[in-house]
């Protein structure tokens, strides 16, 4: 982690900040793009990274509204963000890169695919907003306006404690990551919630390349249900779904050795 290195791009009309693991001792690896979740930052990859720095150059970005990335008052849908990243890759002449996303950064993920397939390779898809419904879930909107302004008010060691009550199962370096996000992140981001219409089944049928779905338990927060995941599973022939039992929506925190043991196999088949 000590050479890990940070940097930023212009891109799309602002400018993302990243961290990169880099190519070390002389070894040529592939791109990983990293794109985190609402109210998070790069830092949220940390222990992914560390994990899969050994195969991959690994780039992990501040989303726009989020870290240490512009703030615009605007521009905060699955198109714009994906467009983002569209110029980060570009920029950074990355190729084809495999890409993860969780979250909000998965919603992302999938846009770029759809978008951009001539820009990714693969992807992984740690449980992206995929309701059933597109229609606007109830006060969900307020409910993040409300929390970004709480965490406003709050010190990093407060949010860390009262990130704890809600995850007791996650270690004090993992809950100590989580704050980092959310000291950073704009009011931007949540000011316009018509950003939480993407109708993600417009952009399922447009992806192409190789997908992991990493789905949780719905009862535990995850968004994905499993009626949606096998509908996928079976209209999708390029869709994989890998189920974390005892996950909830932060699949990764939740399950590290589960969610790893189906996501690295999946990410070193392109190689």
């Amino acid at each position: 982690m000590s050479d890990w290195r940070s940097n930023k791009v212009q891109t799309n009309g602002i400018t993302l900040h990243y961290q990169r693991t880099g190519n070390t001792a002389g070894i040529d690896k592939p791109p990983l793009v990293l794109c985190h979740g609402f109210s998070d930052c790069h830092v949220a990859w940390t222990r992914t990274a560390q994990a899969l720095e050994d195969a991959f150059d690994i780039i992990m970005v501040d989303a726009r509204g989020h870290g240490y990335s512009d703030k615009p008052e605007s521009g905060y849908r699955s198109t714009d963000h994906a467009a983002d990243i569209a110029g980060l890759i570009d920029v950074l002449d990355l190729g084809q890169p495999v890409l993860i996303g969780h979250s909000m950064g998965a919603a992302t993920v999938a846009q770029l695919a759809a978008d951009y397939p001539q820009l990714t390779s693969r992807i992984v898809l740690e449980d992206p907003p995929w309701r059933e419904t597109t229609a606007m879930p109830t006060n969900r909107g307020t409910q993040m306006q409300e929390l970004v302004a709480m965490y406003q008010r709050m010190t990093r060691e407060e949010i860390a404690e009262y990130g704890r009550g809600n995850n007791p199962t996650w270690d004090d370096e993992e809950l100590w990551l989580w704050s980092l996000g959310k000291t950073l992140v704009s009011p931007h981001v949540v000011r316009d919630t018509s950003r939480l219409l993407t109708d993600w089944h417009t952009v399922v049928p447009k992806i192409s390349c190789p997908t992991l779905l990493v789905t949780a338990d719905p009862a535990k927060g995850g968004i994905v249900t499993p009626e949606t995941a096998a509908d996928l599973a079976d209209n999708y022939p390029n869709i994989k779904v890998a189920y974390i039992d005892g996950a909830g929506h932060n699949v990764r925190r939740d399950q590290f050795a589960a969610y790893s043991a189906a996501v690295r196999p999946f990410l070193l088949a392109s190689h």
